[in-house]
């Protein structure tokens, strides 16, 4: 596993039980119902360990996810990357505490995130974290829609954001 410096995290509370968001985070082509910017989540091979899709957002990029770990009904964690670029880690899992449901998601991204942290640190803190972040914040907009109203949510729904959106 590739040594990161930094992680970007975020924690939702949701309004369901263990079983139906995990139905949701882990079927196929599952970030097509809840993600704002994403355009397209064909699964190449689902589901499970070994699970690999690729996800096109609306500007035009596409990365592919490899899933290096999977535990039902707790997460997974996956590698995502463009082709022929670096990989950034991240990690989704869920925990129930009083009755109350979380998914917590870490990226650790690799942009400005490997070899020397005090070069990397403002960089990071300034550009990266920031907008991954309201990257996230997004995701749980979209999570939080999709589970109460079983409606897909569209392009940009929440707001558009400048690394993903066209």
């Amino acid at each position: 596993m590739k040594k990161f410096n930094f992680k970007v995290s975020h924690s939702m509370t949701l309004n369901v039980s263990i079983d139906k968001l995990w139905s949701v985070i882990s079927s196929q082509g599952n970030l097509e119902f809840y993600h704002p910017f994403c355009k397209k989540n064909i699964a190449k091979n689902w589901p499970g360990i070994n699970s690999i899709d690729e996800l096109q957002y609306y500007n035009g990029d596409v990365y592919t996810r490899k899933f290096i770990n999977w535990i039902d009904n707790v997460g997974y964690d996956l590698y995502i990357s463009k082709k022929n670029s670096p990989s950034s880690l991240v990690k989704w899992r869920i925990q129930e505490s009083n009755k109350v449901v979380k998914l917590n998601i870490t990226i650790y991204p690799y942009v400005f995130n490997m070899g020397y942290k005090f070069l990397n640190i403002i960089p990071f803190y300034t550009f990266v974290k920031p907008r991954l972040y309201d990257y996230l914040k997004n995701i749980e907009k979209g999570l939080i829609y999709y589970l109460e109203t079983n409606k897909k949510v569209k392009k940009n729904q929440f707001g558009s954001h400048n690394w993903f959106s066209e």
